[in-house]
């Protein structure tokens, strides 16, 4: 077993884990369809770029619908310790490919080029925590506050190069996220993780229309 795999797996009460599985089940049927809408948006819209970027976007939405869906469903001690890692890595790879629209399509020249390098950088160290590769694991949550806060540093490019429809829906997502924290936090609420699941998928959903709406229709 390995260190990672070592680490006790909370524990949730079945209800709270069938509401979960629902939310994120939703999740994923509607991150498959929003890849396929952003891909073929992208295509009329934009230029290959963007297409890379929408790709990416719509795939880290999937991989992360899933891994939660099935983390929360999953009943076996050993493959749930396995999902849960799964899980905390697709968070990861979640925000940076949020990020990378934004980063390749919206931002030009070295700001975007220089946050996308940065957003993945980040997700690859953070993957490498949770899956023990490096020690200090208790950089995780350092890392998902850096990262989701590391896009402010371009927000005077941003707010010159995107639409303010596009600037709020993009705050209101980390709004939403940012919301659903105590949530998860307060354990003794009934369906507590079911709820912050919930604020995941509203945050996801804004920044999906943020990129369709704001993003994408100005892309290369």
């Amino acid at each position: 077993m390995t260190a990672a795999t070592a680490i006790p797996v909370p524990r949730y009460a079945d209800g709270d884990e069938l509401a979960s599985s629902v939310i994120h089940g939703i999740g994923i049927l509607l991150s498959i369809a929003g890849l396929a809408v952003l891909v073929a948006f992208a295509a009329m819209h934009g230029g290959a770029r963007a297409v890379t970027a929408s790709a990416v976007y719509g795939s880290s939405l999937i991989l992360l619908y899933t891994a939660s869906t099935l983390y929360h469903t999953v009943r076996g001690e050993t493959a749930k310790r396995r999902l849960r890692i799964c899980d905390h890595i697709a968070i990861y790879l979640l925000i940076a490919g949020t990020y990378t629209p934004f980063t390749l399509v919206a931002l030009p020249g070295a700001w975007g080029w220089g946050l996308f390098a940065t957003i993945w950088s980040l997700a690859l160290l953070g993957s490498a925590l949770e899956l023990g590769l490096m020690k200090r694991r208790g950089l995780a949550a350092l890392l998902y506050v850096a990262m989701g806060w590391v896009g402010m540093v371009a927000f005077k490019p941003l707010l010159e190069h995107l639409q303010v429809g596009g600037m709020v829906l993009l705050i209101a997502g980390g709004v939403a996220y940012t919301l659903g924290v105590p949530f998860y936090l307060w354990r003794k609420l009934p369906y507590h993780h079911a709820v912050w699941h919930f604020f995941v998928l509203a945050g996801s959903v804004l920044h999906f229309l943020a990129v369709l709406l704001y993003v994408l229709p100005g892309g290369q």
